[in-house]
């Protein structure tokens, strides 16, 4: 018997495009505002040399900016092996999409750099990361009101810090030089609760999704995220908080993991604050106690495990045609870019699975970084202002119910009542109202739209006619 060749998946960047005229022809636009919606507007591919090990490597890097319909562009810089020209363009296309869904006044751009950061020592990266942003700034693609970075794959606060830094070397004049960049640490004029963003996003939108009663019927599940299964592919950055904290506040049963290494299993359920833990003592998450192990060559199985929701937090192109009929899930929460084929997609929504799409669910990074940006701007801690005013009216009122009611309310229900906020629970505060409102935005339209079967698809209408406003209302597109 002659075993029948895997499917050619498209490309990263032929989803997103696939995706983009999908949704396009429920605009109603015109062809060349759709035309200039859909391209990318600048790429800028270059290659410089950096000394490793007594050496000249020549190391080859991309910056790329989707969109000029607003001002600065934003997004992450990507340090993979994988990084190629198409690659970033289609992150930069989505970032652009990404920003319009959640009201971030940005264009989308992308930055990569084709290196595996865990083969060099860290000066060797500091090395090559100023160099990298030396060049961003010698062509002008770097710059509080030009193009904003961030952190992405293979990187995060301390790379920024290195950007931030080289920034004000060749800019020391500028006083706003600190929103050259987002995603730094918090002693580096970071905002605190970024490192978190894109996971805490997550789960806000999966939050909201699973407690809508009429999309939980359609796929055969209750209401609510307590109890539900979760199986997360990569424990990076997103996906150990998005587990994290779909575990602690919803109450979610997380019982497969996918990594490098390898995958688990554990039906019973995983507890990923021992599972990190255990992984940091290790180096891996094989022979976690009780769970089935699955090898490196199988590591790919962690899609197929049943589940009620599946995370995927790893790479582009993770389901395609070839895999997407072992996929046993009802959710799918895209946390990574792009984890699904066009193709594979189409299949899973006719199936009935609910696809929570990328370029709403892991919004949740560019928002915590507008609210950088706007810190960084306004050279101002949020929290710092109020703080102190509101915990004092709470404090007065608090007061006056005890003396009215004559009822002592404890010491700890004092504090609690009276607290004023930090600039973390802004933050969450900001990430949470914007992951409610994006996703009712979104589903509003593919509930009013009988032709719109899902959410992927009602998000990028739901962009393109928010950018196609900003083209004519503006003037931009003559």
């Amino acid at each position: 018997m002659i075993k029948a060749k895997p499917q050619q998946a498209l490309s990263f960047y032929d989803s997103v495009q696939a995706y983009f005229d999908k949704a396009a022809v429920h605009t109603g636009l015109d062809q060349g505002l759709l035309d200039q919606i859909k391209v990318c507007n600048a790429v800028y591919r270059m290659k410089f040399p950096v000394k490793i090990n007594g050496g000249v490597q020549v190391i080859e890097a991309y910056r790329v900016q989707h969109s000029h319909h607003r001002s600065p562009t934003k997004g992450g810089i990507r340090y993979s092996k994988h990084v190629n020209q198409e690659e970033v363009m289609a992150l930069a296309t989505l970032m652009t999409f990404k920003c319009a869904i959640v009201d971030v006044p940005f264009g989308g751009a992308k930055g990569g750099v084709a290196i595996t950061p865990w083969d060099y020592n860290e000066e060797q990266l500091e090395k090559i990361t100023r160099r990298y942003t030396a060049e961003l700034i010698k062509r002008n693609f770097i710059g509080p009101s030009i193009d904003v970075p961030a952190p992405d794959y293979g990187t995060g606060e301390r790379e920024m810090a290195w950007i931030y830094d080289t920034y004000r070397t060749f800019n020391g004049e500028e006083i706003d030089a600190a929103g050259c960049v987002t995603g730094k640490p918090v002693t580096q004029q970071g905002i605190r609760g970024r490192k978190e963003a894109t996971g805490r996003g997550v789960y806000y939108g999966i939050r909201e999704a699973v407690n809508s009663a009429e999309d939980m019927k359609k796929v055969g599940l209750e209401p609510g995220l307590e109890g539900k299964t979760m199986v997360i592919q990569g424990l990076g950055n997103v996906g150990s908080f998005a587990g994290k904290i779909s575990q602690d506040e919803g109450g979610a049963k997380i019982i497969g993991i996918g990594e490098v290494e390898g995958a688990i299993y554990k039906p019973d359920g995983i507890d990923i604050h021992d599972l990190i833990r255990f992984r940091k003592e290790t180096g891996s998450i094989l022979n976690y106690p009780g769970a089935t192990n699955f090898s490196k060559a199988d590591r790919g199985k962690v899609i197929e495990f049943e589940c009620d929701i599946l995370v995927p937090a790893a790479l582009e192109n993770e389901i395609t045609v070839n895999n997407v009929d072992k996929v046993k899930a009802k959710i799918i929460a895209e946390a990574a870019n792009g984890p699904i084929t066009s193709e594979a997609a189409n299949i899973l929504v006719n199936k009935g699975v609910l696809i929570l799409p990328d370029l709403y669910l892991n919004a949740g990074g560019v928002t915590v970084s507008y609210f950088e940006w706007l810190k960084n701007l306004s050279h101002m801690r949020f929290g710092r202002m109020e703080k102190r005013f509101n915990q004092n009216i709470m404090a007065e009122m608090v007061n006056v119910i005890e003396e009215k009611t004559g009822k002592k309310i404890t010491d700890i229900q004092k504090q609690t009542l009276v607290r004023g906020a930090d600039e973390i629970d802004l933050v969450r505060s900001g990430l949470e109202e914007t992951m409610i409102s994006a996703y009712h935005q979104i589903r509003d339209i593919m509930v009013r739209n009988p032709s719109i079967k899902d959410l992927r698809t009602a998000a990028f209408v739901n962009a393109i006619n928010k950018i196609s406003s900003d083209y004519l209302n503006l003037g931009i597109f003559p």
